[in-house]
């Protein structure tokens, strides 16, 4: 049977009801009344005494302060082009680092990008500054950059490193994102001493009409907020010894 609407509805409060709600209130008010009057009748608690025990200062000199060996944060706040590997002897510097001084603005680390405007809007938010070191040998030239990062809200060099070794296995295939499988032309290992970071021998080399080809292999680590980036171009295969032993060296260094 259908219930009537009227009798889901609440029910009116009648005039019993609100007697009712008037005699309690007054008891409240009047219960609370005979409470302060009797409060105020009682002699105040004495209060606690403030005193303390005495403290025994600890005796000697406190800890030393970590030394830069120990305290990573001494050193990555300094002078980041001091932490890039040092140029071999017998090899010179790279022609392409003139009047650089050793550092990289973000303008000029977004033009080593393919779409250098985007790149720039992307990074620009955490992006704090970048150092750069590279020379050339008798067969390959070698550039390395350390991208400093403000991990103010995600771990930036963490990210960026992950981003450029997903880039690193593509095979260059799929219109406009890395939607094919990994390059079979591609070796890689970890690189000692990280968990994460990766080394990477392209086998196959680059070629272009009218252009020497060229091999190729690159290195993505990082450490704290310091994105690690290797890069080695050659006329002849690059070896895994060589990538990864730079790899391992500049992580060492950081």
């Amino acid at each position: 049977m259908e219930v009537p609407e009227e009798a889901v509805r609440e029910r009116r409060r009648g005039r019993t009801a609100l007697l009712l709600t008037g005699a309690t209130v007054l008891g409240l008010v009047a219960g609370t009344c005979a409470g302060y009057l009797v409060q105020a009748d009682r002699e105040p608690p004495r209060l606690p005494s403030l005193s303390q025990p005495e403290l025994r200062q600890a005796k000697g000199e406190g800890p030393e302060p970590l030394s830069a060996s120990q305290d990573r944060q001494v050193r990555t706040e300094g002078d980041l082009r001091k932490l890039l590997l040092r140029k071999p002897a017998g090899a010179k510097e790279g022609a392409w680092l003139d009047g650089s001084d050793g550092w990289m603005d973000l303008s000029d680390y977004a033009s080593t990008y393919g779409t250098p405007g985007q790149a720039f809007a992307n990074m620009a938010p955490a992006f704090r500054r970048a150092a750069v070191t590279g020379w050339e040998t008798g067969t390959y030239s070698v550039e390395i950059r350390l991208i400093q990062y403000r991990q103010e809200e995600s771990l930036a060099a963490a990210d960026a490193v992950e981003s450029n070794q997903y880039w690193a296995t593509w095979d260059g295939t799929g219109g406009d994102g890395p939607w094919s499988n990994d390059d079979p032309n591609v070796k890689s290992w970890t690189v000692p001493g990280t968990e994460d970071g990766m080394a990477y021998v392209h086998t196959e080399p680059e070629t272009e009409p009218g252009y020497q080809p060229v091999y190729s292999a690159e290195a993505h680590a990082w450490r704290g907020d310091i994105a690690v980036e290797i890069w080695v171009d050659g006329t002849e295969p690059i070896s895994k010894k060589t990538v990864l032993g730079l790899a391992e060296r500049q992580m060492e260094r950081l």
